[in-house]
């Protein structure tokens, strides 16, 4: 199971702010449970609890906890978390350009 890449998307989707650690398992546990594969809530919350005390603890990791307990967001002072930001932008799909050709001929009706 790939948790760390859940947790990571969603907190880089959550911004400066951060998010719960309530609703971070809640995403996490939303992105990886499955018709085939079926995931116990508990465990997903137990993982990510762990896994955010565990990358918060030193200035320079890649997750901060913030001011506000439970709350958990990524360390913008960290070349990681830029360095993921730009792996982020990559993965979205750009956007459409919209054709602005216009049809000119003459109908039949």
């Amino acid at each position: 199971m790939n948790y760390e890449k859940h947790i990571l998307a969603v907190l880089a989707e959550a911004g400066e702010g951060g998010l719960k650690l309530q609703k971070i398992a809640r995403h996490v546990f939303n992105a990886s449970n499955t018709l085939f594969d079926e995931v116990c809530f508990e465990e997903v919350y137990r993982y990510v609890h762990q896994y955010l005390l565990r990358n918060s603890k030193s200035h320079d990791s890649i997750i901060e906890a913030t001011g506000v307990r439970g709350i958990y967001r990524l360390n913008p002072r960290s070349s990681e978390t830029q360095q993921l930001m730009l792996q982020f932008r990559d993965d979205e799909p750009e956007e459409e350009q919209v054709s602005t050709d216009i049809d000119l001929s003459l109908s039949l009706f």
